[in-house]
């Protein structure tokens, strides 16, 4: 086989690995390495190779067939362009350009040309992805229900002063987003990307910096696949030492890790260290010998929509020194490695997992691939805040988007809410949640079909927020429409959120009236009417934190999940080593999970469907404390806010 002829464009920083490889492969007899194109002069060059500053006479001068582009971020568009008018094929280093009309732009002219392009993503060579992806259909950890990535690496200050457009935004107003998540540690993104598989639906980013830069050094995302699943991303420069980066594959029945810097692959107790092809020769393959290209620049377009949403969202958040350990070298995050795998274990962001420097909540994300922001109402008692309503959302179809309350805290500050947990992401907080209304799916997830168990059936409602009726730091009256599947609206609601002060803690008075709008009678059902035994979930839902310990559910006569669920009694007290939850309602039975998960609500339709002819209305009073409490004290809150 003929050696192609490779010139590499930019030779100093990374561009010294591409020159290494270049001599490897030279010796292989794979390539001819023609050339070398950057502003300043290369030492220690091979005889015979070019040297020029000029990139389009070089590939004139040497017929390179191919070009390897190893340039800063913001210089790959305009150098891609040239190498393809010029004839060259091209190995562009990632990320692929500094923004999503940068990435078309080469994507155009790759097309127009005919000339491979193919993306410098080295994990992506790896055999270690189409095997997880085969353990993945061959059922071997059951249906993914989340991938969570964490990579903690070390950078000294001189890392972002090693060139002008290092840590940097943007350069003379030009984009380059050279932060962590889409830099050093991109891999971490487009590896979790390759193994979901699919489109992104929605995303959030959460950019923060201890180092005086303006890019991101510790950054974390979550993405919502359009089959719902929920990837998550944490990363920093930050950490005390290198650490691998590595994702986690969650499944209904087990885990798949992946090391994706030593593709080795761990599953079910064994270890397994899988080959990796070096993407010039598989470049060079795909131009002798019609290879497929393992990371065309196609493919490539989920991690530039990641990259979009970094550049437009806001800048980074300043992590204060009093959180860091700070010398003469470098910053570091104690316990930040730790923080990253937390987030990889939960699909959590960093605001929430309780961080001292990320706050509970952030602002909603500008962006084109998600909403345009998620738009949040404050709740107070006794001056604290303790809640925020989310009325716009980012949420996936398939987990039925509503308004939530997320977080939701005691007046110590303990967190008592879970968004989108890993076992069931459409779990959102605090919300108004049904398996089933006149055949649409308003609770998230799958839906149970009889004699045939949970099923997709793209039957998933949207609660949409029409406005608020009155609001102030207490609470607010809402309007919403409940809009089926089909966009057609089948009911409208008027709901009521309140924060009560009580003395020491607080109760939020939560109500609702659904007025069915169909004109013939609106059935509500949930799994249990339809044959699933104890699945009668439907109605006021609280999900609470997975992590809590010691969890303990109890009535005014019964203890534990298996005594407490199904039951009528008037309240029921959820409690944790760190809080305890106090509900209140005089209507239907108890739904409760306490071993699995924690969540607790009334139930709508236990056992039987239950028919909307005109209006729904109810209520539930939820105490809010610290600590846990005996049975006394929560009968005792319990009978404080009955009505």
């Amino acid at each position: 086989m003929k050696p192609v002829r490779v010139i590499l464009a930019g030779a100093h920083g990374h561009g010294w690995w591409h020159l290494e490889n270049l001599r490897r492969l030279s010796e292989a007899g794979l390539v001819e390495f023609a050339g070398v194109c950057d502003v300043r002069p290369v030492d220690g060059l091979p005889a015979g190779v070019e040297f020029s500053s000029d990139l389009v006479e070089l590939i004139g001068r040497t017929g390179a067939e191919v070009t390897i582009l190893c340039t800063p971020i913001q210089t790959h568009t305009g150098l891609a362009a040239r190498a393809l008018r010029a004839g060259s094929h091209v190995l562009l280093e990632k990320p692929p350009a500094a923004t999503f009309a940068d990435y078309e732009q080469i994507l155009a002219m790759a097309e127009e040309t005919g000339l491979a392009c193919q993306v410098g993503f080295q994990s992506l060579g790896s055999e270690a992805v189409p095997a997880i992806r085969k353990m993945i259909a061959d059922g071997l950890i059951g249906r993914v229900v989340g991938i969570g990535a964490a990579g903690a690496w070390e950078r000294p200050y001189s890392y972002f002063s090693r060139v002008p457009w290092a840590g940097k935004r943007e350069v003379d107003g030009v984009a380059v987003v050279d932060g962590a998540l889409t830099n050093p540690l991109a891999h971490a993104t487009a590896t979790a990307l390759a193994i979901a598989g699919g489109d992104i639906e929605g995303i959030e980013v959460e950019l923060y910096r201890a180092n005086a830069i303006e890019a991101d050094d510790t950054s974390c995302l979550r993405l919502r696949m359009d089959d719902g699943t929920p990837v998550t991303v944490a990363v920093t420069l930050c950490a005390d030492r290198r650490h691998e980066p590595y994702l986690i594959v969650h499944g209904e029945t087990g885990q798949i890790r992946l090391t994706y810097t030593e593709d080795r692959v761990e599953f079910g107790g064994t270890s397994t260290v899988y080959p990796r092809t070096d993407l010039l020769e598989n470049l060079v393959a795909h131009l002798r010998e019609g290879t497929d290209l393992l990371v065309p620049l196609e493919r490539t377009a989920g991690f530039m929509r990641v990259l979009e949403s970094v550049r437009l969202a806001p800048d980074p958040l300043a992590i204060a020194d009093r959180f860091q350990e700070i010398d003469e070298e470098r910053r570091v995050l104690p316990g930040i490695a730790e923080v990253t795998a937390a987030s990889a274990e939960r699909l959590a962001l960093y605001s929430e997992l309780e961080l001292p420097w990320a706050p509970s909540v952030r602002p909603g994300t500008p962006g084109v691939f998600g909403d345009e922001g998620a738009e949040t109402v404050g709740v107070d008692a006794s001056g604290v805040r303790v809640a925020e309503y989310v009325i716009g959302t980012r949420l996936p179809r398939t987990s039925s988007p509503r308004p939530y309350l997320h977080p939701v805290r005691t007046l110590g500050g303990t967190v008592v809410t879970e968004f989108a947990p890993a076992d069931h992401v459409h779990h959102l907080g605090v919300s108004v949640a049904v398996s089933d209304v006149g055949g649409n799916n308003f609770w998230g997830g799958r839906t149970y079909v009889r004699d045939r168990g949970p099923s997709w059936l793209g039957d998933h409602g949207t609660q949409r927020h029409l406005g608020f009726s009155w609001r102030d730091s207490s609470g607010f009256g809402e309007s919403l429409a409940w809009e089926g599947a089909d966009g057609s609206e089948i009911a409208r609601e008027a709901r009521s959120v309140r924060a009560v002060e009580l003395d020491g803690c607080w109760a939020l008075d939560f109500s609702f009236a659904l007025t069915n709008l169909t004109g013939e009678p609106l059935p509500v059902r949930s799994s249990a009417t339809k044959g699933r035994a104890g699945a009668g979930y439907g109605g006021f839902f609280w999900r609470a934190p997975g992590s809590a310990a010691d969890r303990r559910v109890f009535t005014e006569d019964a203890e534990g999940e298996e005594a407490v669920h199904g039951s009528t009694s008037p309240w029921l007290a959820m409690a944790s080593a760190d809080w305890t939850l106090v509900f209140v309602q005089r209507d239907d039975p108890w739904f409760v999970r306490v071993v699995e998960y924690p969540g607790a609500g009334p139930a709508l339709a236990w056992e039987t469907p239950l028919l909307i002819e005109g209006t729904l209305a109810r209520r539930i009073v939820t105490v809010v404390t610290d600590g846990r409490l005996s049975r006394a004290d929560a009968a005792a809150l319990a009978s404080e806010v009955s009505w």
